[in-house]
């Protein structure tokens, strides 16, 4: 921002003999360093409540005469404004209140210094400052002064978002890129995300954000009292990322088909989204999915001072019906089958913000789940949370707000059925699987942060049967325990279940993802090691019989892919066959999926569901093991001159290059490089034929506009595959000459 504006008086009948202002220097350097704002914007003075700052007053031809006139400030906030009046004083501010002190060595003929201090407690908003000459005679002359931005302020312990470690701050509000985790546990990929903060208009569209919600519509008044608490401005700014319900910023699209926006995989930036939706007047961005809805809401969460971070749910449940079940179907050879409502994630990333939660006590006070992607409905809008992650973790699961859903997505329990002819065959529960990992990035390090036994405690109730699901009991206050033996209409669908006895549904249990059998048979299902493109998958079917006789078993192995958030496509690799297991014995089934049987149809962000079914042919009973896993992709190399720093305004050369690591040739080969701050547009290099173990390269000319992180991106495609093959970002850093 300017560090000097002309002032205006709001009313007339000014004379030199009067006190008139002239100018206002928001002194916004060394506010913006002593409110830790510095390079939010360059538009307006952004500063911390309950923190004191400055501002420079120049007059005309004098000051107040201090025998006759007095210096008022009025602060403006919609329809409601604070009068403060200037004290000439060496005390303290109180941060419970606005005030506003001179220091005595702070006057001078013409000018003076005005520190001002905002409430802790002060709605998040931009406010408009105006300066009063008042006479002794009740009459006045009246400046605008101009405005200024007010955020929270997790440097100052009365302010419910503070944040007591210098390191946690400089991670959670001022950190401006991040790592996001996506994949599956045993393969996890990393991509960085710059949240961009600081970047040009970023501030001023997450104000507007604010100003255009349906609360503020609603009751502007109303919405600018209830923005001091970040309980409330969280809520908000989760319903306002998606644009499901209002003039959102992001729409959700998960069907493949991008041609009339951007795929969600090409986003790696909030900024870029944020301004083209203030750009847009409001229009929605498309198109997101959970990670870029999470990071946008990271971004402006930590615009507005509040402690936030980007956290990755792997196996993540999405229990529609609440009753802490999802259900999968699985055909007798294996085939995973397209299932009700409820579904299990590969991963979903959602958002933590720290914050104090007066509404429940001082026991959830800290890391709150918010959740921006639009899944279901709380309060009759698309919003999740705010939610403390301590609720979840002892199972508080009425607690406000969406602690139900939220516990669901880490911990429910997997149900999994083997469908024949309409019937169940065999029932296996999976308490393991969801939330198997729960993870963030580190503080001041890009390597990942364990973040599950924060959710989770060592110890689960297990059940011993199901019936129509009720879930937990007991209130708010409490422990809940969970109703696992109730009578009634199972839970199962009627065209592929039945009611037992009591209306109790019994259930095989399981450990660590894998089926735990009743004495007999134990069938589990393994990798060799995690796959990279070009390499055949190598899986390993156990069967161990604990029986006193032999069997003849049905072996069916089936393998699909999905999307982490989808029902399997299709099979495109089968096995069955035949196999005898002589009494006490274990048998190894080793089964080899060619690289050649999976590169045509897998994409770079697809996952492979495998299954296998073991049939005991004389008593008919089924068994069940399945694995859900990534495969590795080929990787995109970037070699920038110099290395990983480069000066602003310097020319600099990327080498980007990628090797064809497939089984064979591919067709109409596109390498493609861009990287905002960096590049302007893209480039590409085309090949018509890539052949096995060949290079295509591309190398660019990069330069740096100006200071901070920036990301090269670079992507392979292929016309054989309808999606990127591979995709890669590098971080550059830009500095001063």
């Amino acid at each position: 921002m300017d560090f000097m504006q002309q002032s205006t008086p709001k009313i007339n009948g000014f004379n030199n003999s009067h006190c008139q202002l002239k100018i206002v220097n928001y002194e916004a350097e060394e506010n913006s360093i002593s409110h830790e704002t510095h390079g939010l914007s360059k538009k307006h003075l952004v500063v911390r409540r309950g923190k004191p700052f400055k501002l420079t007053l120049w007059f005309h031809w004098r000051l107040w005469n201090p025998h006759t006139e007095y210096p008022v400030l009025e602060v403006f906030l919609g329809n409601h404004s604070d009068r403060i009046i200037v004290q000439i004083s060496d005390e303290q501010h109180d941060p419970q209140g606005w005030s506003a002190k001179i220091y005595p060595g702070d006057i001078q003929s013409k000018s003076v210094t005005i520190h001002i201090c905002s409430p802790v407690n002060s709605p998040v908003a931009q406010y408009y400052l105006f300066l009063h000459i008042e006479t002794m005679h009740r009459s006045r002359s009246t400046f605008e002064v101009g405005t200024f931005v007010l955020l929270c302020n997790p440097w100052l312990k009365e302010d419910p978002v503070y944040m007591p470690l210098k390191a946690q701050r400089e991670e959670y509000i001022k950190n401006d890129c991040g790592i996001l985790f996506t994949g599956t546990p045993q393969n996890i990929n990393e991509r960085p995300w710059m949240f961009g903060q600081y970047e040009p208009g970023v501030l001023e569209a997450c104000m507007k954000l604010l100003q255009v919600s349906r609360w503020h519509f609603n009751n502007k008044e109303k919405d600018y009292i209830r923005r001091a608490d970040p309980v409330y401005l969280s809520r908000v700014i989760c319903a306002m990322v998606n644009c499901d319900d209002d003039l959102g910023i992001l729409m959700g699209n998960w069907s493949g088909d991008y041609k009339d926006g951007v795929s969600p995989a090409e986003w790696s930036s909030s900024a870029d989204i944020l301004h083209q939706w203030a750009l847009s007047n409001c229009k929605p961005v498309r198109y997101g999915q959970c990670w870029v809805f999470a990071s946008v809401l990271c971004t402006v969460m930590r615009v507005l001072g509040v402690p936030s971070r980007v956290v990755t749910v792997f196996n993540a449940a999405h229990d529609a019906n609440s009753n802490l079940i999802i259900e999968e179907n699985f055909s007798s050879s294996g085939e995973k089958l397209p299932g009700p409502k409820d579904s299990t994630w590969n991963f979903h990333v959602w958002v933590e913000c720290w914050m104090r939660r007066p509404d429940l006590g001082s026991a959830f006070d800290g890391w709150q789940v918010v959740d921006a992607t639009p899944q279901e409905k709380s309060g009759g809008i698309y919003c999740c949370g705010p939610c403390p992650v301590i609720a979840i973790h002892q199972r508080f699961l009425r607690t406000s707000f969406d602690t139900r859903f939220i516990y669901a997505a880490v911990d429910a329990d997997v149900v999994r059925l083997i469908i024949h002819n309409g019937r169940v065959m065999k029932r296996t529960v999976d308490t393991k699987t969801v939330g198997r990992l729960i993870c963030t990035k580190s503080i001041g390090s890009d390597l990942l942060e364990n973040l599950t036994q924060d959710y989770k405690s060592k110890t689960k109730p297990q059940a011993a049967g199901y019936g129509r699901y009720s879930g937990w009991r007991g209130g708010q206050d409490r422990p809940m325990s969970r109703d696992v033996r109730m009578s009634g209409t199972p839970f199962l669908s009627s065209s592929v279940g039945h009611q037992e006895d009591g209306g109790i549904l019994e259930y095989s249990q399981m450990s660590d993802g894998e089926e735990e059998m009743p004495p007999g048979l134990e069938v589990s299902l393994s990798l060799k090691r995690v796959p990279t493109v070009g390499e055949s998958i190598v899986m390993c079917v156990t069967v161990r019989n604990n029986s006193s006789s032999s069997r003849v078993l049905m072996e069916h192995v089936n393998a699909q892919l999905k999307e982490y958030n989808r029902n399997a496509q299709e099979s495109f690799w089968k096995s069955h066959k035949e196999e005898c297991i002589k009494a006490g014995e274990v048998l190894k089934l080793e089964h080899s999926i060619l690289s050649s049987e999976y590169e045509s149809v897998l994409a770079d962000d697809d996952i492979m569901n495998v299954a296998v079914v073991i049939k005991d042919v004389l008593t008919k009973e089924r068994f069940l093991a399945t694995q859900e896993f990534n495969v590795t992709s080929p990787k995109i190399t970037v070699e920038i001159e110099g290395g990983g720093s480069i000066q602003m305004k310097k020319e600099y050369k990327a080498h980007v290059s990628f090797t064809n690591t497939c089984s064979s040739s591919v067709n109409g080969a596109v390498l493609t490089v861009e990287g905002s701050g960096l590049l302007q547009g893209k480039q590409e290099a085309r090949m018509a034929i890539l052949k096995q173990d060949e290079k295509i390269e591309k190398t660019v000319t990069i330069m740096a506009a100006g200071p901070g992180t920036k990301l090269l991106k670079a992507t392979f495609s292929h016309s054989n595959s309808p999606k990127a093959i591979s995709r890669t970002f590098h971080k550059v850093t830009a500095v001063s000459a």
